[in-house]
């Protein structure tokens, strides 16, 4: 081409105005009346026109010059006549230089815009972009259409962030190659009758592990699977893979050094001496679930927060904590928690009956903590709610659902210390109207308020919390079988209400609205 060819740039189109586009000199104006695809292929122009360039520099001759300049012609009258200044202001091209340049732009526009408009005719960039939205299923499928779709489906963006879903039954040796040259790095085994080894092994940059109800998998499978150190493994879930013990969480404190998320729930063959191993190993853990560990004390988790230094550093990174069912836990563990786990986001004690009121002091000053679960802590009462709002927490998050002890006294020291709540759970507590009309003035940032199997509640509950809970989005009213008609309608007018529950919801024929 000329060294005179203009210069063809996206970045300084016009957007369009009411009275219509006004090129200016140098300029494409792109005529925004078109889907988003089209407005793809627009925003993938000046990279496919230097491509043209390029290739017309390495082979001047593409055919008859005559001809081609007689369809250059041709093609930037039909370019005039779809409002596109492609040129100078006197819309031809002065050079044959710049009738090649034309031309080769025209023909592209023509194809992709105006005259040929079929998904055929993009650039495999383009076709990767599309089908970068498919879900996982249907982007196998256009792999099959044909070699085209087939390459541009294999284009690593178009698996960005995909979790492959795999039955480990027989030998594949395409298998992982295949998923490496997709770019794909998150495993689930859905079931495991090879080594675990040979999913290692055939994916050594792998980053998430997903081994979850694997029930086969054992100390001597993983042993020979983690036989060096695999420092892209960032998640591992190993949850209901009931015959792992102490042995694999050596294995995996000694070779997975980069974990950060290591899902441990219903390993209940998990003891204090795997957490001291945990603690010595995997210092860069954020993410630790202990689900119906029941063998894990407070010594146990004296090791995660680094109360033996001496034996093991501890996990102090740690942001979010789970040790729901974890029966042997009693207050001495928060205070642990408390002193060590001081970055610690999200803490779920449900159902750990050794946890009580005193506890909650040691809670009450953690103020990186946002969410705090403690379904069915039978002991926990109004007093500790009291520990919790006296101290400095900024809590967005409670659960306390079907803890007997809490009433409507614990809704008044809530709406005195806590009252920057998002999300509040009381399901099955004994509160009633009372305790509503004592919270719902200060808590002007609730969004989720769960009160189902509350029997107390009436339509004068339901009232106060339309009145002034005007910005949430979601109330589950399970099993409140006092509220009538009234008090629903009541809150059905909350402006901005997406999710309401009303099972068990009973009412005469006559007051159904449902």
């Amino acid at each position: 081409p000329s060294a005179n060819a203009p210069v063809i740039s996206a970045n300084n189109a016009k957007e369009p105005t009411e009275g219509g586009l006004r090129p200016k000199d140098g300029e494409i104006c792109k005529r925004w009346n078109k889907n988003d695809l089209t407005r793809s292929v627009l925003a993938a122009l000046p990279s496919q026109f230097e491509k043209i360039r390029q290739r017309q520099q390495e082979a001047p001759r593409l055919g008859n010059e005559c001809e081609r300049s007689r369809n250059a012609k041709r093609n930037l009258t039909l370019l005039s006549d779809s409002g596109l200044n492609l040129f100078s202001p006197e819309g031809t091209a002065r050079r044959d230089g710049d009738r090649w340049w034309g031309f080769a732009a025209v023909c592209f526009l023509e194809r992709a815009w105006k005259m040929e408009t079929h998904i055929s005719c993009l650039f495999p960039e383009i076709l990767a972009m599309i089908f970068s939205y498919l879900d996982v299923r249907d982007k196998g499928r256009v792999a099959q259409v044909c070699t085209a779709w087939r390459d541009a489906s294999y284009h690593k963006s178009v698996w960005r962030g995909v979790e492959a879903k795999l039955h480990l039954r027989r030998a594949n040796p395409s298998l992982f190659p295949s998923l490496q040259a997709r770019g794909i790095r998150r495993v689930q085994i859905l079931s495991l009758r090879r080594s675990l080894s040979y999913v290692i092994q055939g994916m050594p940059n792998i980053e998430s592990l997903n081994l979850s109800g694997c029930y086969n998998l054992t100390d001597n499978g993983l042993g020979h699977a983690f036989v060096q150190e695999i420092p892209s493994l960032r998640v591992l879930n190993l949850s209901l893979c009931k015959q792992i013990t102490d042995s694999s969480l050596g294995r995996i404190a000694q070779y997975l050094k980069n974990l950060e998320v290591l899902e441990l729930g219903g390993c209940s063959n998990i003891t204090n001496t795997g957490l001291l191993l945990i603690a010595w190993g995997l210092h860069r853990l954020k993410s630790l679930n202990l689900r119906s560990c029941r063998h894990v004390s407070d010594v146990g988790i004296g090791h995660l927060a680094g109360m033996t230094r001496s034996a093991a550093e501890g996990c102090l990174s740690l942001e979010y904590l789970t040790l729901q069912d974890c029966q042997k836990l009693t207050d001495l563990s928060l205070k642990h928690i408390s002193k060590g786990l001081t970055k610690l986001k999200v803490l779920n004690l449900s159902f750990c009956g050794g946890i009580s009121d005193a506890g909650m002091i040691h809670l009450s000053h953690m103020t990186s903590l946002w969410s705090l679960n403690l379904r069915s802590c039978d002991n926990i009462s109004d007093t500790g709610i009291m520990h919790l709002a006296m101290g400095t927490l900024r809590l967005s998050g409670l659960d306390v659902s079907f803890c007997d002890k809490i009433g409507d006294q614990s809704l008044a020291y809530i709406a005195q210390g806590l009252y920057q709540l998002k999300s509040l759970s009381l399901c099955s507590c004994h509160i009633s109207d009372d305790g509503i009309n004592r919270m719902v003035r200060q808590m002007h940032e609730l969004r989720t308020l769960n009160i189902g199997q509350c029997v107390r509640i009436t339509d004068k509950g339901l009232e106060l919390i339309a009145d002034h809970l005007t910005q949430l989005t979601g109330i589950d009213l399970y099993g409140c079988t006092k509220i009538t008609k009234r008090g629903l309608e009541r809150i059905t007018q909350l402006p901005c209400l997406k999710v309401l529950n009303l099972g068990l919801w009973q009412m005469t024929e006559s007051e159904k609205v449902r």
